[in-house]
């Protein structure tokens, strides 16, 4: 049976997400943070994580990757949800009651134009969008809003004050869908690796021409710093192809051969982008 474990309360973007990748009747299980994500995961409390790994305005969760690296899990999909932001209030509630508004730091980063159009109103960060929700309906709170998707203000029972209040519409969020064991992934496939290299002069671009060699597409490169080794840094790379095929494991071994470290995420078929479908609310 497939379960899904997300992190968040129901309601959350990360459920919505799982529901358009596997189907709206698909088991899922909340989890109170990534670690509990990954670990449900692990021992088979779930069969498959959604993971929120990248934003389009927020840039790349490194949390998430950091976890991909610590636990023994394989990427196996992908989906790339608009991230539709709403105002949310208690019955009855206008614009000019509200003196705080409560969401996860990011979802407060990508609405700053609303919160500062309400100047006697304070951002206030709440550890879920969907739990800054629920708090909301079980305080009664009449000066108080939240941020988070619509599917969210269905589930409580609240009032959806704006629509659509992100500062930039083109927001969206891409997750993988983690699993224990590795899958061989319908085309078009994508493979995603994390890598190190030497602190040498030119490590990076003999790295990488090996890809160039045999027309392998490189769809995101990426890099951070490594803590405690100053301006040394880890790559993320996703390439277009699945590492079982001649030419993208001929290219990986030409990767691998000048890395210092170096692991394979996954391979899976590249996602697609889905607007969320709303559910029925909880009963």
């Amino acid at each position: 049976m497939t379960t899904v474990a997300f992190q968040g309360e129901y309601g959350a973007f990360s459920e919505m997400a799982a529901r358009s990748h596997f189907g709206q009747d698909v088991d899922v299980a909340p989890q109170p943070d990534f670690a509990h994500l990954f670990r449900a995961v692990e021992d088979g409390s779930a069969s498959h994580g959604m993971v929120p790994i990248e934003n389009t305005l927020m840039g790349s969760i490194y949390e998430n990757y950091d976890h991909l690296l610590k636990h023994g899990l394989s990427i196996v999909g992908e989906s790339k949800l608009r991230i539709v932001h709403n105002l949310i209030v208690n019955e009855g509630v206008g614009l000019e009651d509200i003196r705080e508004i409560h969401s996860q730091p990011p979802a407060l980063a990508q609405c700053v134009n609303l919160i500062e159009s309400l100047p006697k109103a304070r951002a206030v960060a709440a550890h879920d969008t969907a739990g800054a929700v629920r708090a909301l309906r079980d305080s009664g709170d009449r000066n108080t809003a939240a941020i988070a998707s619509r599917q969210a203000a269905i589930d409580y029972g609240l009032e959806i004050l704006r629509e659509g209040v992100e500062d930039n519409h083109q927001n969206f969020t891409r997750f993988v869908v983690v699993a224990p064991q590795a899958e061989h992934p319908d085309p078009p496939a994508k493979t995603s690796i994390v890598f190190t290299l030497s602190h040498e002069p030119g490590s990076l671009y003999a790295s990488l021409g090996s890809f160039a060699d045999r027309d392998i597409n490189m769809l995101k490169i990426e890099s951070r710093p490594i803590a405690g080794r100053p301006f040394e840094y880890t790559f993320y790379l996703d390439i277009a192809g699945d590492q079982r095929d001649e030419l993208c494991r001929e290219a990986l071994a030409g990767l691998e051969a000048h890395t210092t470290t170096f692991k394979i995420l996954g391979s899976y078929k590249e996602g697609d982008i889905v607007e969320g479908e709303v559910r029925p609310p909880l009963t």
